[in-house]
């Protein structure tokens, strides 16, 4: 059974960073994209960014030049680098992998204000 834990998330000031890791429990075979979703209240769940098991990447117009996606295989881990936030970032990321199944993680709170 295969279960997604997110963590990084938190409080954090405009222009402030922050690192999102989700790390894979369970076996994942073949072939699968994993990515970044969020959600804010009352608002639709959002692509943020996806990397594929090659390391082609999308991202959000939003957050292009200054989110970052990465992976590591051998940990099956995703990460997301989140530089200079603003308060519209603000929202419940979810970390999913989409293979053969599709998984995802109970989500992780960003808070960005002042």
């Amino acid at each position: 059974q295969v279960q997604l834990v997110e963590s990084g998330g938190g409080l954090v000031q405009p222009g402030g960073s922050l690192r999102l890791s989700c790390a894979a429990s369970g076996i994942i075979r073949g072939n699968y994209v994993m990515g970044w979703y969020r959600q804010a209240p009352g608002n639709q769940r959002e692509l943020v960014a996806t990397m594929t098991n090659s390391g082609r990447t999308n991202y959000a117009d939003s957050v292009k030049g200054r989110f970052t996606i990465s992976r590591d295989n051998a940990k099956v881990t995703v990460y997301l680098q989140m530089n200079s936030l603003k308060p519209e970032d603000t929202a419940v990321y979810y970390c999913n992998v989409d293979g053969w199944k599709s998984y995802w993680g109970q989500g992780t709170q960003v808070t960005v204000s002042s």
